[in-house]
Formats: structure tokens, sequence, C-alpha cells
């Protein structure tokens, strides 16, 4: 199993995106600080676009995909991969971020398109007990639907991936998690 898998608290499978145009990277990084009582903590809030790509569902298909990236000099925070049940033989990758020319440049020969089709926000802090129910049920509360979430924590630090299926709930709840 690789490393990047098993360091995975848990994750919600995104379905496939469909093909996009190639676009680039404008993420908006909000560092949230607070000294509430109730608060979920000093969090780094931060829209980011996920790329995805398909890949063989064979023996080294996720590595030549992640090589090459790699070769563009990548230095991806995310990757998650899985099989498409519903295409056997084939699976698909997702990965952020992606900067640069150069690194765009191999994502698109890979490949890889932004998924339009998910919003992303990435959230990064301290980890405590009990973080991630904190900030779903403050989405939740809200009335904000999630398309996929993905967590890790690596010693003290978390960090979430959480997808929306619209820009507007994505916006919503970083403006809600500023306020936490």
């Amino acid at each position: 199993v690789p490393k990047f898998v098993r360091i995975l608290k848990f994750f919600l499978l995104f379905p496939p995106a469909p093909t996009i145009m190639l676009a680039y990277s404008i993420g908006k990084k909000t560092t949230v600080k607070t000294n509430k009582r109730d608060s979920i903590m000093d969090i780094i809030v931060e829209h980011v676009e996920v790329w995805a790509a398909p890949i063989k569902d064979q023996v080294g298909g996720l590595s030549r995909t992640l090589r090459g990236l790699k070769e563009a000099g990548a230095d991806l925070d995310f990757v998650i991969a899985r099989r498409t049940p519903e295409d056997p033989g084939k699976g698909v990758v997702f990965v952020a971020p992606l900067r640069g020319d150069r690194e765009i440049a191999a994502a698109a020969n890979l490949g890889f398109n932004v998924t339009r089709s998910i919003h992303t926000v990435r959230i990064d802090g301290d980890n405590r007990p009990g973080l991630a129910a904190d900030v779903t049920k403050i989405l939740a509360d809200a009335g904000i639907t999630l398309r996929g979430f993905s967590a890790a924590v690596i010693g003290t630090r978390f960090i979430f991936y959480i997808g929306f299926d619209s820009k507007d709930d994505a916006k919503k709840a970083v403006e809600l998690l500023q306020q936490a």
C-alpha cells in the first residue's frame, strides 16, 4: 500500500471528473486566527484546484503518472487514486497543487485537467480530537452538502481537502470557517 494511502485517516472518494478545459491555478489563501473560546483554532483556509487524470488499473499505472509530474518538478500536497468500477481496467488520480507552466504542461501531457465539477477547499492547522466532526458540523448546520472529504494527520498537524458541488458552497464554507 503506498505511503500516502496509509496516512489518510479517512476519505470519501470523488466521482470521476468529466473532461475539462486546462486552466491555471489561482488560489486564495487566508490565515484564520481567533481567540474565541469555542473556536476551531488557528487554521489556514485555501481554495485549491484539484487536477484529475485517467490511469491504467495495472501495476505501475499510478507510478508512471506521478513520475511524470515529479520530473516536471511538482511538489504535491495531495494525491488520491482509485479504480473506476464503471470503467474496468482504468482508474483516476487526483492531485494538488500544480504550480507554474512546466508542471501544468507536463500535467496536460499526462492527461490531467482541472476538476471544474469539484470545488475544493484545503484547510490545515494544529490537530485536536474531534476537529473533523466540528468542521463538518459547521458546514452541515449551514446546509452545505459535501461532495468529498479527505483528511490526514501527521504529527500534530491536520490537513483536510473538502470538495463541494458549487463555487458558492466552497466560498460559503471558507467564510463560515473563518468565523469559527
